[in-house]
């Protein structure tokens, strides 16, 4: 598949990059630090719950925790973990091919279903250098919050 183009403009961006405000660009190069320790799958205490739903996504994003690269999970993780209600967690292996931008598929764990609430979709991409960085999008409802694990590629 080729690269995306960009909405009312003439310009198309190769595979692998994306297009923001007209312009096109590496994610790998372009992108936010989420270090929130709360979105850790080992993190249980929902005292302080989270919603990603309040966030205004921008862009890309690239997970830490502490001082690591982490990727969203790619299996069920229990309710009532990563801070929130519902962990978020992506239904489909991470891309394997440095340089493509796949989407993903998110679930959401409640009530003992791996997906009940709406899913919704975000895109990924392998950079090189091992790490992932993503492009985020509001869950259907609260309290809803990407989960984030360290994963040794």
């Amino acid at each position: 598949p080729g690269g995306g183009s960009c909405p009312k403009s003439l310009l198309v961006c190769p595979a692998g990059v994306d297009c923001i405000n007209s312009q096109c660009f590496d994610p790998c190069q372009n992108y936010t630090a989420l270090n929130n320790d709360w979105r850790s799958t080992n993190n249980t205490n929902i005292q302080d719950l989270h919603c990603d739903r309040n966030i205004d996504w921008q862009g890309w994003y690239r997970l830490f925790l502490g001082q690591s690269s982490a990727r969203i999970p790619e299996r069920c993780i229990d309710s009532n973990r990563c801070g929130t209600h519902a962990p978020l967690w992506i239904t489909q292996p991470h891309p394997t091919q440095a340089g493509e931008i796949v989407n993903r598929t998110v679930c959401n764990t409640w009530l003992g279903s791996c997906c009940y609430f709406n899913s919704h979709t975000i895109k990924v991409k392998l950079c090189y250098g091992n790490y992932y960085v993503y492009k985020l999008e509001k869950p259907v409802t609260c309290y809803l919050a990407y989960c984030a694990g360290i994963v040794i590629l």
